[in-house]
């Protein structure tokens, strides 16, 4: 009998190391928690690593880094006080999701509210939307709790936007019109007879306008963040106040789920950043989760997603981080030297890695 107690013994021992080594594998592995942001945005990975190295979640660790990038005005392109539009008014755009339930939470052309990344939160808690758009947005947070409404312009914003007339308005948004004098209002050349019966050669032959002088590091450096917390959980935030000089009421990539940012807790994330107007039309965050479902490494991932975009669009300026549940990374870019920041438990503080086009 003791022969066989002992083996049982044995046995029993055996198991319980077993699940409690399990069970530890699954809350973390190690290579949790981990941060990575789209541009050297330290402060913001900083804070976002901060509170996931405490505990919190993912979707709240991401609502602490995108806040402290709104806070800072990270390079004049997030939070109030830049990018203004047309009019000179500065408004924001912003993205929350959650990669465990799926749900998003987005606010767009959000004008009297500074906390892009709070608003959308309270989007994804308290509505069964996903998205809110200009003064109602604005209305909704403020209803919630959120400070406003705010002059969300600024002394910089509005020099800026004084030396644009200056210039005559240039450059903008607009094609295919006629300005009654140098800053509009603007009319269709096709109401006035110029493009009737008429296709450009260049239409004719799939040649998309140079937006190059429009769209820069300096002004279209969207924060997207992804987290994945000490569970592995994954979540994915944006903030940006979109591009300089817009047509008032343009929404770009920020808000748009799968585009600016995608999570997916059984796959990994995705950030993005650079010519909203482009990389809307491909969902190229939703394209790299995809291509990771399916095998594909990050780096590939990414590269196979900006790729896509090139093909049509020879001179977009973009790029893309991803990260699978691995904790592997990888960037990818077209048009610009991108740099992205990881904070990661092997990390003494935040690493910026540049990747070339």
């Amino acid at each position: 009998m003791a022969p066989r107690n002992l083996s049982m013994s044995l046995v029993f021992l055996f198991t319980l190391f077993s699940l409690v080594i399990g069970h530890e594998g699954v809350g973390n592995s190690g290579k949790y928690p981990i941060v990575v942001s789209t541009w050297p945005f330290l402060e913001a990975v900083r804070a976002a690593w901060k509170a996931v190295d405490e505990g919190f979640n993912a979707v709240d660790a991401v609502v602490e880094g995108c806040s402290a990038c709104e806070e800072l005005r990270c390079d004049g392109t997030v939070g109030p006080g830049g990018s203004p539009d047309e009019n000179g008014e500065t408004t924001i755009d912003a993205l929350l999701m959650n990669g465990v339930t799926m749900e998003v939470g987005a606010v767009a052309a959000m004008r009297y509210v500074k906390d892009g990344i709070r608003a959308a939160r309270l989007v994804m808690q308290h509505t069964k939307h996903t998205m809110l758009v200009g003064d109602r947005a604005a209305a909704f947070a403020i209803s919630m709790g959120l400070p406003g409404p705010t002059n969300l312009s600024s002394p910089e914003s509005m020099e800026k936007w004084t030396r644009w007339k200056e210039n005559h308005c240039q450059p903008n948004f607009w094609k295919n019109v006629l300005p009654v004098d140098s800053c509009g209002p603007y009319q269709s050349k096709d109401n006035m007879g110029l493009n009737k019966g008429v296709c450009s050669e260049a239409k004719a032959m799939g040649i998309i306008e140079s937006r190059t002088s429009l769209v820069g590091p300096h002004n279209h450096d969207t924060i997207s963040m992804a987290v994945i917390d000490k569970m592995g959980h994954v979540a994915v935030g944006t903030s940006t106040n979109g591009a300089t000089f817009k047509i008032p009421g343009r929404v770009g990539d920020g808000p748009i789920a799968g585009s600016s940012a995608y999570a997916d807790d059984e796959v990994g994330a995705c950030g993005a950043t650079g010519d909203g107007d482009i990389m809307m039309r491909f969902l190229p965050c939703y394209q790299v989760v995809e291509s990771m479902r399916q095998g594909m490494e990050p780096k590939l991932a990414a590269k196979d997603a900006i790729s896509r975009i090139a093909r049509k669009f020879p001179d977009f300026v973009g790029a893309v981080v991803a990260i699978n549940k691995n904790g592997v990374h990888a960037g990818a870019c077209h048009g610009w030297t991108f740099q992205y920041s990881v904070r990661s438990p092997d990390m003494d503080d935040v690493k910026v890695f540049t990747v070339l086009p």
